[in-house]
């Protein structure tokens, strides 16, 4: 007796769909853990007045560079050892290192745990998206991109909210404790088919040199572009939201914490949103397109409108994350756009080499913010950045209806 045909409920309720899902939870946590604690945390250790955010960005520069470190390294594994050996690799290393995040008494000691928790960290998304896409049919990836999408900026709203209930220590043994139970979860989870039936063929998996021949790397580097507004976004606006409220003159002093909650409250919705739009117009880039230009216009809004009070300030993070909510949409588009022998290190790198473009970009901001202020230095990055991400959006082919069974010969 044949068996009825799955449901798409069914479908996104497989066990590598819900772990993935859960893994960027963990993984959005920590991510974004240290924009909710970066002040009490360096006051904590000593840090005061104007030093606070020089070592910020410092200590994030060094998060991002772990991230782009360990982009290639999972990347590439999970191409040669197969989608699971990182995803299980990945989440004990940034579990481990949020633990000792823990235990600092020093900026240095806090700088290198951020350089290993970032390495860590580069591999969960990458792996969980390789796999979501490789497990559904193509009509369906988009759902699961909203899935995994939905619960990872769930994770950071989860950061707030133990960063308020907890002193700052806490909250990183909170978040190793999180990711050593996904560990356990993990187990009973299977390989993506496309790459066990990989591993039988005599093809070439993981060979970073692959993406150097003009057509390959010129599809990666425009994958790249599209997706750095996200960051300008989150790195920028929303991490360094307490100085942006000092610019628009507020009373109150913004919290970062609640900052990062809300915009990530309102992301939440956008990635709902965006993935619903891809799956209607049958199109990533136009549901990209769309949300790249809404984020451009409440960059604007959130830099130039006449502020008054925090509330309407804390608004305008919410809507600002609602328009940023296309991350794991570009994810899903970026492994689309390359063969299953080397989706892995794509989807993998591409998002952490997105994540690292935020260093470039915050030091352009230290580095204009004497001359033109925090709010046209900012305005400026960003009008930049947009422009160049939808230049590359319009390069690049459209992968909704591309089969994911094929190889990069």
């Amino acid at each position: 007796m044949s068996q009825s045909p799955k449901t798409t409920l069914q479908y996104l309720l497989q066990v590598p769909v819900l772990v993935a899902a859960l893994g960027y939870l963990v993984d959005m946590y920590d991510l974004f853990l240290f924009s909710v604690v970066r002040v009490p945390s360096l006051k904590a250790l000593g840090v005061t007045g104007d030093q606070l955010l020089p070592e910020g960005v410092f200590l994030l520069e060094m998060q991002l560079a772990g991230l782009l470190v360990g982009g290639v390294l999972w990347g590439v594994l999970g191409d040669k050892k197969g989608r699971l050996s990182v995803l299980f690799g990945s989440i004990l290393l940034y579990s481990l290192a949020n633990i000792a995040n823990g235990l600092i008494t020093s900026v240095p000691q806090y700088a290198v745990l951020r350089f290993i928790a970032g390495i860590g960290l580069a591999g969960e998304l990458g792996a969980g998206i390789t796999l979501v896409a490789e497990v559904l049919p193509k009509h369906l990836r988009g759902y699961g991109s909203m899935l995994v999408a939905t619960m990872g900026v769930l994770g950071g709203v989860l950061a707030y909210f133990v960063a308020d209930l907890f002193e700052w220590r806490m909250s990183y043994y909170v978040g190793g404790g999180l990711g050593l139970v996904l560990l356990v979860l993990r187990v009973n989870v299977f390989e993506s088919g496309l790459f066990v039936n990989l591993k039988n063929k005599n093809i070439k998996r993981g060979n970073i040199g692959m993406l150097f021949t003009p057509q390959r790397l010129g599809k990666y580097l425009l994958a790249i572009l599209v997706g750095v507004p996200l960051w300008f976004v989150v790195g920028i606006l929303i991490t360094f939201s307490p100085e942006f409220g000092i610019s628009h003159g507020l009373a109150d002093p913004i919290i970062a914490g609640k900052a990062v909650m809300l915009a990530f409250t309102g992301q939440t919705f956008g990635d709902i949103v965006s993935g619903l739009l891809s799956q209607r117009l049958q199109s990533r880039k136009k549901a990209i397109g769309i949300f790249i230009l809404m984020s451009f216009t409440l960059m604007v809004v959130y830099l130039l409108a006449p502020i008054q009070t925090t509330a309407q300030f804390y608004i305008l993070c919410v809507c600002l994350g609602f328009c940023n909510g296309y991350w794991t949409l570009f994810i899903i588009l970026a492994a689309e756009l390359f063969g299953t022998n080397l989706r892995a290190t794509v989807a993998t790198s591409v998002p952490n080499f997105v994540r690292g473009a935020t260093i470039p970009l915050a030091s352009a901001f230290v580095y204009l913010k004497p001359s033109l202020g925090v709010i046209n230095g900012a305005l400026v990055i960003g009008s930049v950045v947009v422009a160049i991400s939808l230049a590359a959006l319009y390069f690049l082919e459209e992968t909704f209806t591309k089969d994911m069974n094929y190889e990069e010969i």
